[in-house]
């Protein structure tokens, strides 16, 4: 790339409110962009790099961070590579000047704990600790509606920060803890740490030692391979640069500069497999792109826009590309999702269990209108509007019903998971404690209780009564306070040891049964299995008298019985790839997953974000 555009780049982000610039600079660029399509696409239909393709610069750039929080462990090592008969350029600042260093060997960069001469303190007042960015994000507007500037922050979870250059003073950051507090928010708490020593990164290039927290890395192909270990096929190939950088937690962030369409080539293939019909590939590039678009100040406090797992988009660089995934992210070239001219917030996990949630099933915020319960199936099996998932009766029916949907031959459309209370006890335990919550202290649980649902089935509210007293779980937290459920799509059966024993009778004989008994065997064993369970507990009813069987009474956990794997708001990967088989067009599954939406080119006229 010309060491213009690249200077030019590397102001705007370095300027204040760099995450705005950045975004005003991608409308710019966005005309650009459709002007070099028809070139373009030829390139891309040839399987070339980005190292083939001039026109890169009017492409909209991202900046993904692809190892976050490199230090966290002294002993983690990274080593950049370049590819083979290509070379790698290292930039980075010695005092005032600009240094470079040019190499065809690997670079390995290092951590070490540093001592410091005096302890130094570092605090932040921590307004909130959530699960997910869509939860962290409505809890920053609204302290912002109530005049208190935050941000965003991910030292693990998501937490909302009282903004750190304004509360800058220990003063000013128990003035704002003492406001907020009473005002009945007690998450709240100023996280206090006393640093003996800090992480400082190190590299080596060619023998030599250099300890610079910024550098940058590039090569002339514009490919560079990130090792995280020691084993050599462990590398994952990236295209653009690489940026080393601190962030917000004492560590640092290896940042991999990549144009958008480049991007979604490393995401596609990961994100939904490679095998996948061509529909469901096409709409996977879609739905990626729309949602990277909508998402560009996710990492502002970090001065990067995304990050490479699943609290994102999963991004592994371009080492599993396949020329089906790249045709289809070429036959979709700058193809959004848009709802009144505006991209949609473009949600999707691998199952929804049968029926897709609402975007307040799960998070707090306003409803999104193309967001709302679809039934997952191609027919018509379930009617929402006169069988609502809200009560438990239908819910309960609609759980045990498994032929028909999109996902009925998926591994997790439906699950049962037992545990004991012991284990639920310590799992909410640590989330409490995680939370700051009072009831992080309660020894027992006594009972639990799903007090409400959405029309979608999904728990908006769990009870949970213990020997301190009653606490209520909410929505997607749900998922985060239990080992068990992999979704909020599920409902509780309490057992005592009697039923635990008699089901793990069950189990063992069906077991040792033969496993080519016919459908209709297996049929008598569920059958049989269930008879042995009511039977179970009409023998525990009649049974109160004897010392041993009120033992046996007691309670030894929950079953957890749902469905899905994840959020379920959006489309659903699993599902899209079944309708696709079955021969609708990726148009009509978008609309499907999310109707009044219409896919359009983008152009200038298009709002990239909500605020």
């Amino acid at each position: 790339m010309p060491q213009n555009n690249y200077t030019t780049k590397k102001i705007c982000r370095r300027t204040q409110g760099g995450t705005a610039s950045r975004i005003k600079l991608i409308a710019m660029k966005i005309s650009l962009w459709r002007r070099s399509y028809t070139v373009m696409t030829t390139f891309c239909l040839l399987g070339l790099t980005t190292a083939s393709r001039p026109e890169m610069s009017a492409d909209v750039e991202l900046r993904v961070g692809i190892v976050q929080r490199f230090g966290d462990n002294p002993k983690q090592q990274l080593q950049i590579e370049p590819t083979k008969g290509d070379r790698l350029r290292v930039e980075f600042l010695k005092g005032n000047q600009q240094q470079t260093l040019v190499t065809a060997n690997p670079i390995k960069l290092e951590v070490s704990m540093q001592p410091l001469a005096q302890p130094k303190i570092e605090e932040q007042v921590v307004l909130g600790t959530y699960r997910t960015y869509e939860i962290a994000e409505d809890s920053a507007q609204k302290f912002r509606a109530q005049g208190i500037e935050v941000e965003i922050a991910q030292p693990e979870r998501w937490q909302v920060w009282a903004k750190r250059d304004v509360y800058n003073t220990p003063l000013l950051r128990r003035l704002l803890l003492e406001s907020v507090r009473a005002t009945n928010n007690k998450m709240a708490y100023v996280d206090t740490k006393v640093l003996q020593q800090v992480p400082e990164v190190s590299w080596i290039v060619d023998g030599k030692r250099y300890s610079r927290d910024r550098l940058e890395i590039s090569s002339s192909k514009n490919l560079i391979r990130v090792n995280q270990g020691n084993k050599p096929g462990n590398a994952r190939l990236y295209p653009g640069r690489i940026e080393l950088q601190p962030n917000a937690y004492g560590t640092y962030t290896l940042v991999n500069e990549v144009p958008l369409e480049t991007y979604l080539r490393g995401v596609v293939p990961y994100e939904i497999g490679t095998t996948a019909p061509k529909a469901a590939l096409e709409v996977q590039a879609i739905i990626a792109r729309t949602y990277a678009l909508r998402n560009l100040r996710r990492f502002a406090i970090d001065e990067y826009q995304l990050c490479a797992d699943t609290h994102c988009q999963v991004y592994y660089g371009l080492s599993g590309v396949t020329t089906a995934t790249d045709r289809a992210i070429v036959a979709t070239r700058s193809m959004v999702l848009t709802y009144k001219n505006e991209l949609i917030d473009a949600l999707y996990s691998s199952t929804t269990g049968g029926v897709t949630a609402s975007f307040s099933d799960v998070w707090n915020g306003e409803d999104r209108p193309y967001l709302q319960p679809v039934v997952d199936a191609p027919g018509n099996i379930w009617n929402l509007a006169t069988q609502n998932l809200a009560d438990e009766k239908n819910f309960q029916q609609f759980i045990k019903l498994n032929k028909g949907f999109n996902e009925s031959e998926w591994d997790v459309f439906r699950w049962r998971r037992e545990s004991k209370i012991e284990d639920i006890a310590k799992g909410l335990q640590k989330f409490l404690k995680v939370k700051k919550s009072p009831y992080a202290n309660f020894q027992t649980i006594k009972s639990m209780k799903i007090v409400e649902r959405s029309r979608s089935g999904r728990i908006l509210k769990l009870a949970v009564d213990t020997d301190i007293g009653t606490f209520y779980l909410h929505k997607d937290e749900v998922r985060s306070a239990f080992f068990a459920p992999v979704s909020t799509l599920f409902y509780l059966e309490p057992l005592s040891k009697l039923d635990k024993d008699k089901l793990d009778e069950s189990k063992s004989d069906n077991d040792k049964s033969d496993k080519s008994k016919s459908d209709k065997s297996k049929s008598d064993n569920d059958k049989s299995n269930k008879d042995k369970l009511d039977k179970s507990k009409s023998d525990k009813d009649k049974s109160d008298n004897n010392e041993s069987d009120n033992d046996k009474s007691e309670l030894w956990g929950y079953a957890f019985i749902g469905g899905g794997l994840g959020h379920g708001v959006g489309l659903s990967q699993t599902g899209a790839q079944n309708l696709a088989k079955l021969g609708w067009s990726s148009a009509k599954i978008l609309e499907f997953y999310y109707p009044q939406t219409q896919i359009k080119v983008l152009n200038n006229t298009i709002k990239l974000e909500t605020n």
